[in-house]
């Protein structure tokens, strides 16, 4: 099917050469660039998650223990991506472990308070928790608890889904990919929703679904042409036609 589909984008005009080349090899796309892409959907998830967590941690008497979890991991998390940002790879992997894992004494750590608490900070803690796993490249793990988390709202509700989408395309399960990226699209979200739509298509060719791939493609030209997806997509419509 591969070495078919290979075919087809050859004898497309010459000045598809370059998306041609690309996508000839879509698996190798996906691999090549959805890290790059979910990183900035990570960056926008831990920013959002660590406003949320710390406006949420005083909530009902019945979910004190939960927030009490959630504040000390939260506490090693944001620490962690400020390691991050200053280069201390080591550190913030250190201070990432402590967030998710707990210190087996003062905290369980996010893992631990998802898995123990089905309330809004359970799934906060399992959003955190998705992200992190992510992060260290464990996607079995940081698809289980992103599918725990189902906020729907237009940002971080969307920011989630679509790495659910990115961490199945790590683990090759491309219809699931396509499923979570069509559902952060849903969203609207001017930034989340084309890329998802873009993602969705990439993976559609890849699975010879073009039909499916056209349709998403269009919709960023049609539904967000000031995005930055929007600015080569006609060599995209083109190759799926």
């Amino acid at each position: 099917m591969a070495k078919k589909k290979q075919n087809n984008f050859e004898k497309q005009d010459e000045r598809l050469q370059e998306v041609n080349e690309t996508l000839t090899g879509a698996g190798k796309w996906i691999q090549d660039h959805a890290n790059a892409l979910s990183w900035c959907v990570s960056i926008a998830i831990l920013a959002v998650a660590a406003v949320i967590a710390f406006r949420q941690f005083v909530l009902s008497p019945k979910q004190s223990q939960a927030n009490e979890e959630n504040a000390k991991a939260a506490a090693y998390f944001m620490a962690a991506n400020e390691a991050e940002m200053r280069g201390s790879a080591e550190e913030a992997k250190t201070l990432y472990n402590l967030a998710l894992n707990g210190d087996g004494n003062e905290f369980e750590g996010f893992a631990n308070t998802a898995d123990s608490y089905s309330n809004q900070q359970g799934e906060l803690a399992a959003l955190y928790a998705g992200v992190i796993y992510f992060e260290q490249g464990q996607y079995e793990e940081a698809a289980e608890y992103l599918k725990k988390f189902s906020a729907n709202d237009i940002n971080i509700g969307a920011a989630a889904k679509q790495l659910l989408g990115d961490a199945y395309v790590e683990l090759q399960d491309y219809e699931a990919a396509a499923k979570a990226f069509e559902a952060a699209a849903k969203s609207g979200n001017e930034a989340i929703a084309p890329m998802s739509l873009k993602k969705a298509g990439i993976v559609y060719l890849h699975e010879g679904e073009n039909a499916k791939a056209l349709k998403a493609f269009k919709a960023i030209k049609e539904n967000y042409p000031a995005s930055a997806e929007a600015n080569d997509i006609d060599k995209y419509i083109a190759i799926a036609e």
